[in-house]
């Protein structure tokens, strides 16, 4: 479920030598399954242990997640880097926003599940975001731009360049296209 890299792991048992005895981490996620998604690391003294948390052994601790946030942490990963600028501990949870689903779920689920896991992330650095609305009996995607990828002057690249290229590729057979239904009207939401 969570890979916690040797470093992070040595770093977490530093971390709990100065707590009581019996603390260990909780790993989980608040507002799963939704874009609002955030995933976070916290103590979890022995008190705080709930009936249905699921307990991970790691080496010199346990993390501890609770059952709601269980399936939104499949494929997480806990990382501790130095670089020059300092220490940091990364934590990514692909499947935060959204379950992750099947591989033979209907293509409508596969389709929504990469498009919230791993196209609308990227798409957010410029404030944008997209929604499908439908897929055509002819297999094609129909997509609405939102935020700030309605009214920019790129969006036909990042569509045909992007995101039609990595859904076609993704989905051969089922997907023949992708298409965009948004008026994009230029505004002062418009990402420049």
């Amino acid at each position: 479920m969570i890979t916690i890299s040797d470093t992070a792991q040595a770093h977490f048992v530093k971390l709990l030598a100065d707590q009581p005895e019996g603390t260990h981490i909780r790993v989980f996620v608040i507002s799963p399954g939704t874009a609002q998604a955030e995933c976070g690391v916290s103590y979890c003294p022995p008190d705080a242990v709930e009936a249905d948390d699921i307990e991970l052994p790691f080496n010199g601790f346990s993390a501890m997640v609770d059952e709601k946030s269980a399936p939104f942490l499949d494929d997480a990963s806990i990382d501790f880097v130095t670089d020059q600028l300092g220490s940091q501990l990364t934590l990514k949870a692909p499947n935060a926003k959204m379950r992750k689903v099947a591989s033979d779920a209907p293509l409508v689920e596969r389709i929504e599940y990469i498009i919230q896991s791993e196209i609308n992330p990227q798409l957010a650095s410029h404030g944008g975001n997209i929604m499908l609305v439908e897929i055509t009996d002819d297999g094609v995607a129909v997509l609405q731009f939102g935020g700030g990828c309605n009214g920019c002057s790129q969006v036909d690249i990042t569509l045909k360049d992007g995101i039609e290229k990595q859904l076609l590729d993704m989905f051969p057979g089922e997907l023949t296209g992708v298409r965009d239904v948004t008026d994009h009207q230029h505004g002062e939401h418009s990402y420049a």
